[in-house]
């Protein structure tokens, strides 16, 4: 099975060494993803729901670059500092797979590799074709 990587070039896949997303046959996964820009610096401080957004945007574009898209996304992961805010973080989840539906995990941690960053999200995709039926 042929395996490909996708890079966005941020600093951090260069210094913790990983990909932004992997394709191997029908799967992709996505890193866990947070609100910086390709310089590095944080999207919408203080703002978890815009956060949440923008990190919703890299996932799309980290999963077209490997021919899937939202719809092929199964599964979930979303880790944020603050339990108090998760609507924000779960209205824009759902503003972007409400008819999609994938599991979902949903877990407050202590912090994130910057004070900035309010959330991280990761995402598990299987791309259905006619061959894996």
């Amino acid at each position: 099975m042929e395996r490909q990587q996708l890079s966005t070039g941020t600093p951090w896949e260069a210094i913790a060494g990983y990909s932004r997303a992997v394709r191997v046959g029908a799967f992709v996964y996505v890193s866990g993803t947070t609100a910086s820009d390709a310089n590095g610096q944080i999207q919408s401080p203080g703002d978890l729901y815009g956060q949440a957004v923008y990190i919703f945007q890299k996932i799309e574009a980290a999963l077209h670059g490997l021919g899937a898209s939202l719809t092929d996304v199964v599964r979930t992961r979303v880790y944020i500092t603050n339990m108090d805010d998760w609507e924000q973080v779960t209205k824009a989840h759902s503003e972007f797979f409400d008819a999609i539906r994938p599991a979902n995990t949903l877990v407050e941690v202590s912090q994130l590799a910057t004070p900035e960053m309010l959330v991280e999200i990761e995402a598990d995709a299987y791309i259905l074709t006619a061959a894996n039926v």
